[in-house]
């Protein structure tokens, strides 16, 4: 069933992909998500976008400006291997993250009042090219996906809707190829996401002959809202899944205590945390641990004098407004513990 389902979604998907200048592979990472391992979603996702990415250089190949070609693709390459080289040691979920913000920023755009949407539309100069190649290729090696993050410079050049739909294909076909090989190099594949990268190939070809009968119903200003409005929405599907999954894989929490002459905030990420404290006396504080090696030589001293008496002992350097560095150390012995202000 998880496989009729993705091949629905992924016609979809690239259909609406086609339409709104990109989206498809933002579309399909949760579902691949929940069939794959994460490292592996890439691999799979690739397979598919390459397939996409073929059948709509065959149906739009008329309409590829070959100067963008020329300069995005080669400055594109090394950075797609640099990107999935470096998959296997980066957690790509805290790229996804910044790639969320990044489709958020496009809220102005949405939001533009007919008669402006063109105002500052120009094609650009060779190098700005150069740099979205370099950066588009660096991201999709990493995610696996990149079309709707660089949508907007896509819309803001002055293409057609053709245009676009045919220059996405066409600097992003041989992006696609290298990340197969290298995922293939670096062991980051198996049989199942060979069968999902399969399924997913497979839909994409179908949606591009059903996204070129589309294509032609919609004016070029409706065409640019689809496009800046799927990337809000990305934006937001995102934030909400990368963030919600951070928070639990690196057990973010927050907690806030309130005492009498006091109010303290202790946000955890992984196994350090910040405390954010207030009280009444000292004003405003942050609270950051520390290790043995960072304190002074006399509180080294000292924490030495009473280190038997302890079973465990925490250290934490006080950050104040307008007040010299301080430093707390916390004696704990079975269930009580004393505090030592410096």
């Amino acid at each position: 069933m998880l496989y009729i389902a993705l091949f629905i979604v992924t016609i979809l998907a690239f259909v609406i992909s086609a339409i709104s200048g990109g989206g498809a592979s933002l579309i399909l990472i949760p579902l691949l998500d929940v069939m794959l391992p994460t490292a592996f979603v890439p691999f799979a996702l690739t397979v598919g976008t390459f397939s996409s990415s073929a059948s709509r250089v065959i149906v739009f190949r008329k309409h590829i400006d070959w100067r963008i070609f020329r300069w995005f693709v080669p400055f594109s390459i090394p950075f797609v291997v640099l990107g999935a080289f470096l998959l296997s040691s980066l957690n790509p979920m805290y790229l996804q993250l910044i790639v969320a913000l990044f489709l958020l920023g496009n809220i102005p755009m949405l939001l533009r009042k007919k008669g402006k949407e063109r105002k500052d539309e120009k094609p650009h100069g060779v190098v700005i090219l150069a740099i979205v190649g370099a950066l588009a290729g660096f991201i999709s090696g990493i995610t696996g996906a990149v079309g709707l993050l660089f949508n907007r410079f896509y819309l803001k050049y002055g293409l057609t809707k053709e245009q676009i739909v045919a220059m996405r294909a066409a600097n992003e076909i041989i992006l696609h190829l290298i990340k197969l090989a290298v995922y293939l190099a670096v062991g980051l594949f198996s049989f199942e996401a060979l069968m999902v990268g399969v399924v997913v190939a497979i839909a994409a070809f179908v949606s591009a002959y059903v996204a070129k009968s589309l294509l032609p119903f919609l004016s070029e200003r409706l065409f640019r809202k689809i496009g800046y409005g799927a990337m809000v929405l990305a934006g937001v599907f995102l934030m909400t899944k990368t963030a919600n999954r951070i928070i639990h894989e690196d057990g973010i929490s927050m907690q806030t205590l309130v005492l009498s002459d006091k109010k303290e905030t202790k946000i955890v990420w992984r196994e350090s945390y910040v405390k954010l404290e207030y009280s009444w006396n000292h004003g405003f504080e942050i609270e950051i641990p520390i290790d043995y090696s960072e304190l002074p030589l006399n509180l080294r001293q000292f924490h030495d004098s009473i280190a038997d008496e302890c079973d465990d002992i925490l250290l934490e350097r006080v950050y104040g407004i307008n007040a010299d560095e301080k430093y707390e150390i916390y004696c704990f012995s079975e269930s009580t513990y004393k505090k030592y202000n410096f």
